[in-house]
């Protein structure tokens, strides 16, 4: 039976909430909770804790959001079928890409623009953002020499503190290696694995990792995904010793990986050497659902999480900065590889974004295009939902969500949104071996005015009706 021992401190920075979330989260994770065992009841814990039957209500709600616990009508909540792992604990430090680019069409489209690769560059902090870079030139002449080949250390200081505070990330400025872009990093990542390692990727997923695992000759494996995001059991079945993973908010179908899964994958990568998990933290900003979902990086104690992330999805895709946190065996060979002489990103960028970060201008932002896209969000599903046949999923966060009409075929959606001028992607566009769900297309509205929004609703009513 679960003994409540955890102390909650009313007089601590980390709300009530969340200490107690935490606490539960470390417990299930540990395997002090079994799978299958209720948790106490809320006012039995409000009783024992001495808090507010709402600090329970929102660390249980945390809990349920991310997979840990699942609920019973009028029965409570019970631990999932949650795999621990045999390797020493970590501890946090207490505490949201270019990616998916696709194709721009040839011909401007005459609606709106709903590419998932473009942002809303409307709320951009032009003023801040040119203040620190004129200071950056006119303050630093150092920053025309060259730099550290991982990215200079006031950079990798900023994002090691921001990683740790907002997506619980377990790392030093030492394992971080900065770059110009995700495919750059790619190819860094790829020259630290061993020749023989297979790599696997989701199906439908993005390309880009597929894309330079191809290029470097190496074998892929594109595995299909179910309702809890990369299948564990396909996985388990390939031969692959590298998996690249989406958990936050996997792209295209918007689903949010649950804590148990994340578990399985973590016992696989765990059960064999040499098996590496690369987890791209997409679009994991940006969530209306719930709170930002922790990183997987953050569970792993036995060190074989590489964790990507990039500025390019967030701030605006013409900033090219993106970062990787290397576990320590291949930080280890990366040390070891030839070249590599300085970082691809220019100083100066680096350290504008050092003090964006530092100084807190990056989470203002981030605060302030959420509240911009959850309201875009919401319009656009309102204005879509109002089409006869029409559904929407995969919305939970992100600048993208899906889009069903049974009444055509993928093919007729498309061709029928052309016609009123609305250019869309279909589904099995990101889908290379698995079978796509039929009638779906992806919508992005990272880049659409909000104001265009009843027009665009209105040209797909007549164009599917």
């Amino acid at each position: 039976m679960y003994t409540l021992t955890m102390t909650l401190d009313s007089a601590a920075r980390t709300p009530m909430y969340e200490q107690l979330y935490r606490a539960l989260a470390s417990d299930i994770r540990a395997g002090k909770l079994a799978a299958g065992e209720r948790l106490p009841s809320k006012r039995a814990l409000c009783a024992h804790l001495g808090v507010s039957i709402a600090t329970v209500e929102t660390a249980y709600g945390l809990l349920l959001a991310e997979g840990y616990v699942r609920s019973r009508p009028r029965s409570g909540f019970f631990v999932s079928d949650f795999v621990t792992l045999d390797v020493p604990a970590q501890t946090k430090k207490p505490p949201e890409p270019a990616h998916p680019a696709q194709p721009v069409p040839d011909a401007a489209a005459a609606g709106p623009d709903f590419s998932t690769a473009s942002v809303d560059v409307s709320q951009f902090p032009y003023a801040s953002w040119a203040r620190l870079y004129r200071e950056a030139v006119c303050g630093h002449p150092e920053l025309l020499q060259r730099g550290e080949r991982q990215g200079d250390h006031a950079l990798r200081a900023a994002l090691c503190a921001f990683l740790s505070e907002y997506r619980g990330v377990v790392c030093t400025p030492e394992q971080i290696v900065v770059g110009a872009g995700l495919e750059y990093l790619f190819g860094v990542l790829l020259e630290l694995l061993p020749p023989e390692a297979v790599c696997a990727a989701e199906d439908p997923g993005y390309a880009g990792f597929a894309h330079a695992v191809s290029a470097a000759g190496r074998p892929l494996r594109l595995l299909p995904l179910d309702a809890g995001g990369l299948s564990v059991r396909a996985l388990e079945a390939s031969d692959a010793a590298v998996a690249f993973i989406t958990p936050s908010h996997q792209f295209p179908m918007g689903l949010t990986m649950p804590a148990d899964r994340r578990s399985r994958l973590l016992r696989w990568a765990s059960e064999a050497p040499g098996r590496f998990l690369v987890e791209d933290d997409y679009d994991s900003e940006f969530r209306y659902l719930s709170r930002p979902l922790s990183a997987l990086q953050g569970m792993d104690g036995a060190e074989t999480v590489v964790y990507l992330g990039t500025f390019s999805r967030s701030l605006a895709p013409a900033i090219r900065a993106a970062y990787m946190v290397l576990p320590p065996p291949l930080l280890a060979r990366y040390h070891a590889l030839p070249g590599h002489g300085m970082s691809t990103l220019s100083r100066y960028e680096q350290h504008v974004l050092a003090r964006f970060l530092n100084e807190g201008f990056y989470a203002r932002y981030l605060r302030r295009v959420g509240n911009v896209y959850r309201r875009r969000r919401e319009a656009l599903i309102a204005a879509l939902e109002g089409i006869d046949g029409v559904t929407v999923s995969g919305s939970g966060g992100g600048i993208h969500l899906l889009l069903h009409n049974p009444r055509f075929s993928e093919e007729e959606l498309l061709a029928r949104a052309a016609a009123e001028g609305i250019t869309l992607r279909g589904l099995s566009s990101y889908c290379a071996v698995q079978p796509p769900q039929p009638s779906t297309l992806v919508v992005g509205y990272g880049g659409v005015r909000d104001a265009d929004i009843p027009d665009a609703a209105a040209r797909l009513k007549r164009a599917w009706e």
